[in-house]
């Protein structure tokens, strides 16, 4: 007898937290600029696992480069399945000066079956512009592999066709951003998460360090900061102490489910009002009857067992659950949980608490 089970739903509780947040974490100040850069370059080293011949953009590749040693070969002529054309991306920030190491990602794009083993060939990593701003090249680490058999066996684990180059990207040219306001009098903060709450709470955490009058809210997402007259010859040091302040920040109500993977992840600040909650469970169950066909008499036929599966499905008892007015998450969880649904249902249930308007908060499916 077979049994399928249903997946346990996850509900992932997002308690307060008992110490503000740094303002370096929660925002950036002016200058501090990002940028991703993308290049195109050969894995070698892969133990027959590379690109075929069909992908030929890798053959390609492979001529040109070995051209540039003074070698040529006819494309016709190269059969090789030690190498693999891969994208080479990375994010790089306007405080990286030029010879700074950073990681990069490597991802196949060819028909190769894995990366395990292989080595980036210097690969030039430009930005949108067309700028070349970094350098990549090294051996790479792949979380997993791919092995394949000759009579058709496979094991694998993870995913091997994309990796990291730790440490393999040097920066050649730093990215433009405009002054960082070490030498202004006065410089800006942008908030990661825009927020008035959160925006508000780095105002008054600001002037109650450095006085009043410092700093000063422009919008949800931006504050004015004006540099102390007697700071202005150490801004370096204004700003490492600004950083450091603790806040505390404030986010708006959402309820977040992952329909492929059924969890529920919830934000502290949502509520749901007084509700009746029916819900009935469902079993599913395949049970398998073998039969057996056998062969005429005298004849070359061979006995046959066939599974013949099977399915019964049952309706449990409807369980039915009142919340008399949650007033934290907690009280939320252990309610839906009482009612031991599986996945499916706890988003329906979601749902449906939405629709009838007892969800206080923002409901986001992935």
């Amino acid at each position: 007898m077979k049994t399928v089970r249903c997946l346990i739903i996850f509900l992932i509780i997002v308690s307060p937290s008992l110490i503000g947040q740094r303002i370096k974490d929660v925002a950036y100040l002016t200058g501090d600029k990002s940028e991703q850069i993308i290049g195109y370059g050969l894995v070698v080293g892969l133990a027959g696992t590379g690109d075929s011949h069909r992908s030929s953009f890798t053959i390609q590749s492979i001529t040109s480069m070995l051209k540039r040693f003074g070698i040529t070969v006819s494309q016709e002529a190269l059969k090789t399945k030690n190498v693999a054309a891969v994208m080479v991306t990375a994010s790089i920030n306007s405080n990286l000066k030029p010879g700074a190491k950073f990681d990069v990602n490597v991802a196949s794009m060819g028909d190769g079956t894995s990366l395990l083993g292989g080595t980036l060939l210097m690969t030039p990593l430009s930005g949108i512009n067309g700028t070349v701003y970094a350098f990549a090249q090294g051996p790479i680490s792949v979380g997993g592999f791919d092995i394949n058999t000759p009579t058709g066996s496979r094991i694998a684990k993870n995913h091997s066709l994309a990796g990291r180059v730790p440490r393999g990207g040097i920066l050649n040219e730093q990215i433009s951003s405009p002054s960082n306001g070490t030498s202004q009098q006065e410089i800006s903060l942008f908030l990661k998460e825009p927020d008035l709450t959160t925006s508000n709470n780095i105002v008054n955490a600001i002037n109650a360090v450095f006085g009043e009058s410092t700093s000063a809210a422009v919008d949800a997402a931006e504050i004015k900061i004006k540099i102390p007259a007697d700071r202005q010859n150490n801004a370096v040091s204004f700003l490492a102490e600004l950083e450091s302040i603790s806040v505390e920040t404030d986010f708006a109500a959402k309820v977040v489910l992952n329909e492929r993977t059924g969890t529920v992840v919830a934000g502290n600040n949502v509520r749901i009002k007084p509700v009746t909650i029916s819900h009935g469970g469902l079993n599913l169950t395949i049970r398998s009857y073998p039969i057996i066909s056998q062969p005429g008499a005298f004849s070359s036929g061979s006995t046959v067992v066939l599974q013949n599966l099977v399915p019964y499905a049952s309706q449990d008892s409807t369980n039915t659950v009142a919340i008399q007015g949650a007033t934290n998450v907690q009280e939320v969880a252990s309610a839906l949980n009482s009612l031991k649904v599986t996945p499916k249902d706890i988003i329906a249930i979601f749902q449906a608490l939405k629709e009838a308007g007892a969800l206080v908060g923002e409901l986001v499916i992935i």
